[in-house]
């Protein structure tokens, strides 16, 4: 029985996540925030497109983009820190 409430409770528990990773949603200073749509008509689908900047609490904030197949830009990957020393 204890056996039981354990693998429930497991199961319950594991139900709540989703599926697949979440989006990761544009921030003030990102390509792609508030909507726009960029479209890069020389770069191949599937290149990467890296994106630095400071946002508005003034840290610095590296974003990479992946060139899909329609030329429009996705979000994949965030890294928020201290700007590296150059």
């Amino acid at each position: 029985m204890k056996l039981y409430v354990i693998a429930s409770a497991a199961a319950i528990a594991l139900s709540s996540c989703s599926a697949g990773s979440a989006e990761i949603e544009p921030i003030p200073g990102s390509i792609t925030y508030g909507g726009h749509v960029a479209r890069l008509t020389r770069s191949p689908p599937g290149s990467t497109v890296p994106h630095e900047f400071d946002n508005q609490f003034g840290n610095f904030v590296q974003e990479v983009y992946i060139v899909q197949p329609d030329r429009t830009l996705k979000l994949v990957r965030r890294k928020v820190g201290q700007k590296p020393d150059r």
